[in-house]
């Protein structure tokens, strides 16, 4: 069974920052893109990735993203990184890491990101 270790969430103020992680067996590193989804208070975990970033670094945004976040990965840690600027209560949400596999979809837990005053 893959794991993927994710951290960084917490509660900030309105306008403050967060960076989350997520960090990946090398196997599975190496071979898939890697994104970030969310799921807002009391909604289903929305189809669209807030961001992801494949094995070239390409990157890819979603509308919530809203040139706020940066997306990148680290091959040396096996980690994708994820920094978020500009925080507002309606960002506050899980934050999952995702890894799509021919044979699975490989979720991490969410971590909670709390925006608020």
């Amino acid at each position: 069974q893959v794991t993927l270790v994710e951290s960084g969430g917490g509660l900030v103020q309105p306008g403050e920052s967060l960076t989350l992680s997520c960090e990946a067996p090398t196997d599975i590193f190496t071979k898939y893109t890697i994104g970030w989804y969310r799921q807002l208070p009391g909604k289903q975990r929305e189809r669209e990735p807030v961001a992801r970033v494949n094995l070239l670094g390409q990157v890819a945004y979603g509308d919530s993203a809203n040139g706020r976040f940066t997306i990148s990965r680290d091959p040396a840690k096996n980690t994708v990184w994820m920094h978020m600027n500009s925080l507002q209560p309606e960002d506050t949400a899980a934050y999952y890491c995702h890894i799509s596999r021919p044979t699975e979809a490989i979720w991490g837990r969410g971590p909670q990101v709390t925006v608020s005053a």
